[in-house]
């Protein structure tokens, strides 16, 4: 019921609601609460959360869309420029993505723009009905009616599920902060743990005769000592020379304790659950074998890229047909080589239904149900 939203009438005194991540970004819990700052922390600085998102952005932008039902245009709109593309990776990423129609001189769509999802607001009455979106770029901000003065929609608003807002989709960063940063602090921890001669160093021990401690000056300049003359992996291994009382205690840790392998693979796998793809297909270690990636690749389209193609066609397809009469854009599944199988099993079980006819079961494989000669 969605698209009746842009046929109320708008009133004077409309409001823009203002998501979450316009209105601060204060961390919360330890953890990068801004939209920009977590994008940064899940996705351009860490490897799993931008390999999944590249994945599953990836395989929806190049399923084969035909249009299923009315004009055969509505396709190749949609498969312009990596359009599919971005809007599914706005949804894994902000779990909004806006799609304005440009029409041209003969009121015809011309083109599909997406807006970034960050800067779009919506804009609601005095009831809460959403009446138009704005958009702020270059310090202005500029709205955009939700429909044209012919009920025509003029943008799209695809957004993933979210249970507790009414306008605005929940993306994956928030369920993916946590371990993303856990994954990218260990990392962070090896290579701090490798320019130190990849072994905690150690104490140094004061242990004077007379029982006196270090001033506070001399205390300074040891530490300055320490730092320039033997921190670092240019100075490992080098000898140290002590004086005045002073003694060296080296520290181990145990292989256990200094193994951060086990919590970076939880945390990937995490990162990797939070985006719906299987840690399989990550890169991660332990089950990584022929028959489980090509058994995760067929997961992976049918639990989460076919799924999020059907809602993001459908709104292209509502918001299109306002323009050129019903539409319907579906995906050509035969095509996709890791369905393949799904496929063949299919036209066995249908081919082996001897109480059906003919035509009952090209009708089930989706073809006409009468050749046409």
């Amino acid at each position: 019921m969605g698209w009746w939203f842009g046929r109320k009438s708008a009133p004077a005194d409309v409001r823009p609601i203002v998501p979450a991540w316009l209105q601060s970004d204060a961390d919360e819990v330890g953890f990068a609460r801004s939209y920009s700052a977590q994008v940064e922390e899940v996705y351009r600085r860490n490897p799993v959360g931008q390999r999944a998102v590249r994945l599953v952005a990836g395989m929806l932008g190049a399923l084969p869309v035909y249009a299923a039902e009315g004009d055969a245009r509505a396709a190749s709109q949609v498969q312009r420029d990596g359009l599919l593309e971005t809007i599914a990776a706005n949804l894994l990423l902000h779990g909004n993505a806006y799609v304005q129609l440009i029409a041209d001189d003969r009121d015809a769509p011309a083109e599909l723009c997406l807006l970034r999802p960050e800067r779009v607001s919506v804009i609601s009455d005095d009831r809460g009905w959403p009446v138009g979106y704005l958009y702020r770029a270059g310090g202005q901000a500029v709205r955009i009616n939700r429909a044209d003065g012919l009920d025509r929609r003029s943008i799209a608003h695809i957004k993933a599920l979210n249970p507790r807002d009414d306008h605005y989709g929940l993306g994956c960063l928030d369920a993916a902060i946590g371990a993303a940063s856990v994954h990218n602090r260990a990392a962070k921890w090896n290579k701090s743990l490798l320019d130190n001669a990849a072994r905690p160093s150690g104490a140094m021990s004061y242990e004077p005769a007379d029982g006196s401690v270090l001033t506070g000056e001399q205390f300074a300049r040891l530490r300055e000592e320490l730092a320039v003359e033997f921190a670092g992996a240019g100075n490992a291994g080098r000898p140290l020379l002590l004086d005045g009382g002073l003694k060296w205690l080296p520290l181990s840790l145990t292989p256990a304790d200094m193994d951060f392998v086990a919590l970076k693979e939880g945390a990937a796998r995490d990162i990797a659950l939070a985006f719906g793809v299987p840690p399989v297909l990550v890169g991660l270690p332990g089950d990584a074998t022929y028959a489980n990636a090509r058994e995760a690749g067929r997961a992976l389209y049918r639990q989460t890229v076919l799924p999020m193609a059907a809602r993001v066609l459908n709104a292209l397809g509502e918001m299109l047909g306002d323009w050129l009469g019903p539409v319907r854009l579906a995906v050509d599944t035969d095509q996709l080589s890791e369905l393949a199988e799904d496929r063949a099993k299919l036209w066995e079980q249908v081919g082996a239904a001897t109480f059906l006819s003919d035509a009952e079961k090209r009708e089930m494989l989706g073809f006409e149900a009468e050749v046409r000669s």
